[in-house]
């Protein structure tokens, strides 16, 4: 199979799946699904071009297994506030902002959709990579996958913590990891990105550069799109002063030492 083919059949695919995300948010009145979705979506994208890939096994084994074990863990992560909170502040401004918009949410979830063909393309490129042994490259990319998968996990641990702590409700979390960086678990999802470059050194240098769309975007997503700037505001919104502090004082997605006020 071609690599438009797969890439476009990866997008079919998930404009089905986004479409029925957008059905249940429409009955739920929770848009928190669409993250869920997408996760999962690019976890059996993974799996999609490990198993329909020409590269070696290798690679395509480590595609799988690394793409696979990434996207389900953040789906479950998201799924649970999802099914035991409230819609997302992000979401619900959206929801007020659209005056309730169901077109405009369609629109939403169908962007995810094409952003999830657009991600996979790191993926399609490390599986097709032919060199069937473990270099440097190989080891680098696992040990930036584990960083960044653990990473992501105690971040999302901590924030979970924080938010259970009744003691805590309207207070931004500085606990851990949080105390370095306003976005940890932003910081290693970005991360994360470069184990699919680092896997796909062998396949030849344009689709090694062609890779580096995963972190990029990644990187432009979270700093300037949907990431940041609406968690934010959101945060502004619900913690006001508390927040503008921790602003201040904290580097806002590469973690490090915390400035004095």
């Amino acid at each position: 199979m071609s690599g438009l083919a797969a890439i476009v059949l990866v997008w079919l695919a998930a404009n089905v799946i986004m479409i029925a995300g957008w059905l249940y948010q429409r009955r739920t009145r929770n848009a928190g699904i669409v993250d869920v979705l997408w996760s999962a979506s690019m976890a059996a994208a993974a799996i999609f071009y490990a198993l329909t890939g020409s590269g070696a096994f290798l690679p395509r084994l480590l595609v799988g297994a690394m793409g696979a074990i990434w996207g389900v863990r953040l789906a479950l992560h998201v799924l649970h506030r999802v099914r035991t909170e409230d819609e997302d502040g992000r979401y619900a401004f959206l929801r007020q902002h659209w005056n309730g918009s169901q077109g405009k949410f369609l629109m939403f979830f169908l962007a995810q959709a094409l952003f999830t063909a657009v991600f996979s393309l790191p993926f399609w490129i490390a599986a097709h990579n032919p060199v069937d042994e473990i270099t440097v490259w190989t080891i680098l990319a696992v040990l930036t996958w584990i960083i960044a998968l653990g990473g992501e996990w105690i971040a999302d641990n901590q924030l979970a913590a924080h938010r259970a702590d009744p003691t805590m409700k309207g207070k931004t979390c500085r606990r851990g990891l949080w105390k370095y960086s306003r976005h940890p678990n932003y910081f290693f999802e970005w991360l994360h990105w470069f184990a699919y470059v680092f896997l796909a050194i062998g396949a030849g240098a344009g689709w090694v550069v062609a890779s580096l769309v995963g972190p990029a975007l990644m990187l432009g997503m979270l700093s300037w799109i949907t990431g940041i700037p609406y968690t934010e505001a959101q945060a502004l919104r619900s913690r006001g002063d508390d927040y503008r502090q921790y602003q201040r004082t904290t580097s806002v997605l590469i973690p490090w030492f915390p400035r004095k006020s």
